[in-house]
């Protein structure tokens, strides 16, 4: 990977997006808007990535012949534990990453998996797809609130199906602080294209049109709410908490205008690909994550790896491994080979992420101090266990070890009491009463928020901290 530093056209701006990119962190280049730190000072940048996976994870009991080979979780608790072959690929990260079981949101316990993945960073009571629905904001959206203005993009927004996606089907995990989808890229070339290529030679006087017409629209706003009814001041008030939120981007683009970006030698990356070519495909979506983080073009992002419920090009990357369809991988672990199937699809998303944070362990921290995966915390996982379930997700932390990250163990909060087995065509994991009762998630973005540097001691319905890590 080059990176070409040198000074570029001034005038160079993103089309469309309102945002270009940040310098990167390096001391001798860094400017004042990119490095807001005391000369002298080594100051790490402290960066949020959230991961998610669709369809849960291989769940066979401990009576299940495949339970030793193809259960997810690995086996055993604390540091005294083993990966099965779903894992094993991470072996060579044991040290960088804690596995947690035993976690999961209270206020979708009990309802299907698929309306999962609204809630995985919200925590929010979303609803059971009845047509009732209510967010909140998500976890890397809060932590973007207090860092957004020290990059050029105060979040980055990937999914592998793009856009929004519907309610209970959602192609993004974050959400405003009204509880809105933020939409999701999911091109490679867009992606390359918003963070590194773009430009446009009339910036400042486009946000200068910009910024009037907004002005006129909070102005006619104020005029048109003494006309209206309770009920309709309230629509109103959200969009002008709309237009509020878009000033704010104007505010932030004439920040940056002016700062120079960096160059970014992406030859050797396939910026076409779509899922018909799946392992490349989630490579180069990995590696648009590394990109942003390396050049400081933003420290918070997230990538929806999969929709639920097997609708969308997501549903697609099991042909990666040979199998059709993803999803459809966790209904026939009643088949011969099952479970070893599903755990195959598994291995390989594990795989590539372990390959994510080899890189970021891999990569000095530039003008810093340690690697980049010890500045930056990513969170892996799902919200959906055995087959629907809605209990014990899959989760696996790695990374920020200079925020006091203690890592190489597996918090096993269940022991062997988990819900499991295949779906026989009966009742679903998820219909069953409780084994055991889970830890709220929450407790551990709480964690994530105070070693990022946030002061609180809540999120939703945290309850405490989760001290092991």
């Amino acid at each position: 990977m080059n990176f070409d530093f040198h000074p570029i056209d001034r005038r160079r701006f993103l089309r469309g997006s309102g945002i270009a990119l940040a310098v990167p962190m390096f001391g001798s280049l860094a400017s004042s808007f990119s490095m807001a730190r005391p000369s002298g000072s080594t100051t790490n940048p402290r960066r949020l990535c959230c991961l998610y996976f669709p369809d849960g994870v291989p769940m066979p009991l401990p009576n299940d012949p495949a339970y030793q080979d193809w259960s997810w979780f690995p086996h055993g608790n604390g540091t005294e534990f083993t990966f099965s072959k779903c894992m094993e690929t991470l072996e060579p990260l044991r040290n960088e990453l804690t596995v947690l079981s035993g976690f999961s949101h209270v206020a979708s316990r009990n309802v299907h998996g698929h309306n999962n993945a609204d809630q995985f960073l919200t925590a929010a009571a979303t609803g059971a797809g009845d047509g009732r629905y209510t967010n909140s904001i998500s976890l890397d959206q809060l932590y973007a609130s207090h860092v957004g203005d020290q990059t050029r993009f105060a979040s980055l927004v990937m999914s592998t199906d793009g856009g929004t996606g519907t309610a209970h089907g959602t192609h993004t995990i974050s959400f405003d602080k009204n509880g809105r989808p933020i939409p999701a890229e999911h091109r490679p070339k867009q992606i390359f294209d918003m963070l590194f290529l773009k430009s446009d030679t009339q910036s400042a006087k486009r946000l200068a049109m910009s910024r009037s017409a907004l002005d006129d629209m909070m102005a006619d706003a104020r005029s048109l709410k003494q006309l209206l009814s309770t009920e309709d001041r309230k629509s109103l008030d959200e969009y002008m908490e709309s237009v509020r939120q878009a000033e704010i981007k104007v505010e932030k683009s004439k920040k940056w205008l002016d700062a120079p970006l960096p160059k970014v030698d992406g030859d050797h990356l396939n910026l076409e690909l779509t899922t018909d070519e799946p392992r490349e495909y989630l490579q180069t979506m990995f590696e648009m994550l590394y990109l942003a983080f390396r050049t400081d073009s933003t420290r918070v992002a997230t990538y929806q790896i999969g929709r639920e419920n097997g609708i969308g090009r997501s549903d697609h990357l099991s042909r990666a491994v040979g199998f059709n369809l993803a999803h459809q991988l966790s209904h026939e672990t009643k088949n011969p080979d099952g479970w070893k199937n599903f755990g195959i699809y598994c291995r390989f998303l594990n795989e590539e992420f372990g390959r994510f944070v080899e890189k970021l362990r891999g990569t000095a921290e530039p003008a810093g101090t340690g690697s980049m995966l010890d500045n930056t915390v990513v969170f892996y996982g799902s919200a959906s266990s055995a087959f629907h379930l809605s209990r014990n997700y899959p989760l696996i932390l790695a990374g920020g070890k200079n925020m006091g990250f203690q890592h190489g163990q597996y918090i096993n909060r269940v022991g062997t009491k988990f819900q499991g087995g295949p779906w026989l065509g009966d009742r679903e994991p998820w219909q069953d009463k409780a084994t055991s009762e889970d830890v709220p998630l929450t407790n551990l973005f709480v964690t994530i928020l105070q070693r990022l540097g946030v002061e609180t001691n809540s999120f939703a319905d945290s309850t405490g901290i989760v001290e092991e890590v």
